[in-house]
């Protein structure tokens, strides 16, 4: 009888991560949207499981939807121009009586702390003030937006000492100016100021997305700034992807080591981005800690150094430094901090639709994280790309995980007239094909 318990290889898998992030400091925005839904409760949980395990927090809460319908109850309609309202008086009325009401419900909830609930035995000490400095948005293409503002200045030094002290600190989406106006500011704003004051190490985004999606509807795991940044032009201004976009990538430009773009409808979002490998939205980071690319001559001994052991092995044909020279503009690797820990090839046959897929391989110590599919994928769509209708792979040990991926089996007479001239028949290698059209 198996009397294992599957948290405990989680946790297992997770203290890596734990002990990665204690000391750290995440800011973290939860929009409005997410406590309108009832979402709040479990989040605030998630919250105090993260200050318990040495994450020092800074949470910045939105209110758009809760001052939206405050402002429809009083009959009030503002004016919006790009997703923004003019907070005048009237408007600025209900953001500030909102965003007390909010301010207030979150300190109680994270002050929570009976028997019977998820924060019992945490002591949290949640502090919020006049820790954003704003200036008004002013006239723009002939409106004055009057109390609507920007950031100014977020004041690190003083939040920095809330933090050491063990406190979490609470941003609402409002600024304080040296007048002693009120401003309204933007959330996402809010929060990618306070990243890059703090000089954070994760900026979370917790909105409607899951993350980023290519053109196919997957998900997009990994992003540098300037791979992101266009999908700003496809973005309703105002949207909320526009400005937690916005946000991600000025942050990961002026030196927040991560952002991360994340669903609040997704129950365990939040814990599953920070302690799993892979996560569960999009990253963006200026410093891709890990990439897959073409590969270039200067890879050449890295991969020579991850071939050699599947080599010994007997589950790769042995290829020589020259041999990979010759090929390189075939190869896409992994690169991991400055170490190859995967490859593969497109090897294309003159006069023919069809490409040999080979060379896959993935690093021992990084297998069980897609990505010996990652490479596929990108060997697939290289090979799409160059108007092939078909792949195939020959393999002595990993059948089964190629047609998983579908692949078919298949015999010589499948294969391109060279390949059959210069199969091994010593090797045994199984054919398999992929349909690509």
């Amino acid at each position: 009888m198996d009397t294992r318990f599957p948290f405990v290889d989680w946790f297992r898998n997770a203290s890596p991560y734990i002990n990665a992030h204690r000391g750290r400091t995440f800011v973290i925005l939860i929009e409005g949207e997410a406590m309108a839904s009832g979402r709040g409760e479990q989040l605030i949980q998630d919250l105090a499981l993260l200050h318990t395990l040495g994450v020092r927090l800074v949470v910045v809460f939105g209110i758009r939807p809760q001052v939206h319908e405050a402002l429809t109850a009083a009959g009030v309609e503002p004016t919006r121009i790009d997703g923004r309202w003019v907070a005048d008086r009237d408007v600025m009325a209900h953001v500030e009586q909102v965003a007390a009401h909010q301010r207030l419900w979150l300190e109680a909830r994270l002050s929570l702390g009976l028997p019977s609930t998820p924060l019992h035995g945490v002591e949290l000490s949640v502090i919020s003030g006049n820790l954003v400095t704003a200036k008004p948005l002013g006239v723009r293409e002939g409106v004055d937006f009057d109390h609507s503002g920007e950031v100014r200045r977020v004041r690190a030094s003083a939040i920095e000492g809330l933090l050491e002290k063990g406190s979490l600190v609470l941003l609402p989406p409002l600024g304080f100016s040296s007048t002693g106006e009120v401003f309204d500011l933007d959330a996402s704003e809010v929060a990618q100021h306070a990243a890059v004051a703090l000089k954070a190490d994760k900026l979370i985004l917790l909105g409607e997305s899951e993350g980023l999606e290519d053109e196919h509807g997957a998900l997009l795991r990994q992003l540098s700034p300037a791979e992101a940044e266009p999908r700003l032009t496809h973005a309703a201004p105002g949207s909320e992807l526009a400005r937690h976009l916005q946000a991600a990538c000025t942050a990961a430009r002026e030196g927040v080591a991560r952002t991360h773009l994340l669903s609040w409808h997704n129950h365990d979002a939040l814990l599953g981005e920070l302690f799993t490998r892979d996560g569960v939205g999009t990253m963006i980071t200026q410093h891709r800690y890990e990439q897959l690319r073409p590969a270039t001559l200067n890879d050449v001994a890295g991969l020579l150094e991850l071939l050699e052991p599947l080599e010994r092995r007997g589950m790769l044909v042995a290829r020589s430094r020259e041999r990979l020279e010759h090929e390189i503009d075939d190869y896409m690797v992994i690169e991991r901090d400055g170490m190859v820990i995967g490859c593969a090839a497109l090897h294309v046959f003159t006069d023919t639709s069809i490409a040999e897929l080979a060379c896959v391989a993935v690093h021992d110590s990084y297998r069980g994280g897609e990505r010996g599919e990652r490479l596929v994928e990108a060997m697939e769509r290289r090979a799409r790309q160059r108007g092939l209708n078909e792949m195939f792979v020959l393999t002595t040990h990993t059948a089964h995980w190629f047609v998983e991926r579908g692949f078919r089996a298949a015999s010589l007479e499948d294969l391109p007239p060279l390949k059959r001239e210069t199969y091994n028949h010593a090797r045994k290698s199984k054919v398999l094909v992929k349909q690509l059209a």
